[in-house]
């Protein structure tokens, strides 16, 4: 009897990633010409234009394009063997393997249980988890580290929230945002210091209704500051002044 072949589960942004490298290789895109705006790309291929967003850092990554914030996407030159030029690496730093779950997803899905973690933690935080929340707001510098420090924030508010299955999962969630080279590129191309000082912001009012022990205020400026990170990072390649 033949044996089953295990089936692959593709993400959808691989696959356009794919269809885009495809069309590069057969020449439709040519060298250092810019490729269609995402939202031409959308509608193409009747997709998000996130997943669009997602595809286009992937093939940056694997060296088929470059992204010009405040120009475009533009599609680098094959070498004479028809190969790419070596890619830039965008792996994570602890050499664990990487993750092919798209940032949207990540950050979609921190939307769903964040805030609440926030409004729980509102409620019952330990004066000592507080403090730990202030502190990790506090230690935030807008030049050294402040991802490392964002981190901090979010966990310390997982930590004080009461639930410790809700803690272990927006742990693991943000542990899967470290393994993912397409988010690793999307910071490097939108997270900048004014993004991080905005963030900041953001934090500071988070943490204001925790102080205050208001769960309603403290889910709605959670869910601010996400959809915030999910605005910022959808911001269009073509844009001028982003950066």
């Amino acid at each position: 009897m033949t044996a089953l072949q295990a089936v692959a589960s593709t993400r959808l942004y691989r696959m356009i990633a794919d269809q885009i490298a495809a069309r590069i290789k057969a020449g439709d895109f040519p060298a250092g010409g810019r490729l269609p705006a995402e939202r031409e790309l959308a509608e193409q291929l009747q997709v998000s234009r996130a997943s669009v967003r997602e595809a286009l850092i992937a093939l940056e990554i694997e060296g088929y394009v470059e992204v010009r914030v405040g120009t475009g996407v533009f599609v680098n030159a094959l070498r004479e063997d028809g190969q790419l030029q070596p890619p830039q690496a965008s792996a994570p730093a602890d050499g664990a393997e990487a993750t092919d779950i798209g940032p949207f997803d990540l950050l979609e899905t921190r939307l769903l249980i964040e805030p609440e973690c926030a409004a729980l933690a509102a409620q019952k935080a330990s004066p000592a988890q507080i403090a730990a929340i202030r502190a990790a707001h506090e230690s935030m510098s807008l030049t050294e580290s402040p991802s490392v420090h964002d981190r901090a924030f979010h966990g310390a508010i997982g930590a004080a929230c009461g639930n410790a299955a809700l803690a272990a999962a927006i742990s693991h969630i943000w542990h899967l945002s470290t393994l993912s080279p397409v988010f690793h590129r999307l910071e490097e191309h939108f997270v900048t210091t004014k993004v991080w000082s905005e963030a900041q912001q953001e934090h500071e009012r988070i943490l204001a209704a925790i102080v205050d022990r208001d769960p309603i205020r403290a889910r709605h400026a959670m869910h601010d500051h996400l959809v915030g990170i999910l605005a910022r990072l959808r911001e269009d390649f073509g844009s001028v002044g982003i950066r």
